[in-house]
């Protein structure tokens, strides 16, 4: 009789552990899930109003400005907006990312 009460304490015992893991799986999922959301909905904010060019479509000031100021540098991503201002993603000489924004003139409006 001890032993089958035994028996059936433990394997309660082992769906409950069992249980406890699958819920606990199941929630780093969902963290997972949720992070995935919020990096996706900061990448849209931080684009917000920007539209992704090809590098190659830049024009030709903004490209001669790059190379000036950012020796060595290459445009790894560029965005353009409604007011011809474009937002450049740099991969600098010293293998860091840089982001700055320019007019299509090529003229600096902000990096930083």
């Amino acid at each position: 009789m001890k032993k089958l009460f035994f028996a059936t304490a433990l394997a309660i015992g082992s769906l409950t552990a069992v249980n406890a893991q699958d819920g606990a799986i199941a929630q780093a999922s969902s963290d997972q899930t949720t992070l995935e959301q919020t990096v996706a909905v900061q990448q849209a904010a931080a684009t917000q109003g920007f539209t992704e060019v090809k590098a190659s479509e830049l024009p030709q000031a903004i490209q001669d400005a790059v190379a000036k100021k950012f020796e060595g540098a290459t445009v790894s991503k560029a965005y353009k907006n409604a007011k011809d201002q474009y937002k450049l993603v740099l991969a600098t000489a010293d293998k860091k990312e840089k982001t700055v924004y320019a007019n299509s003139d090529g003229q600096w409006l902000k990096t930083k």
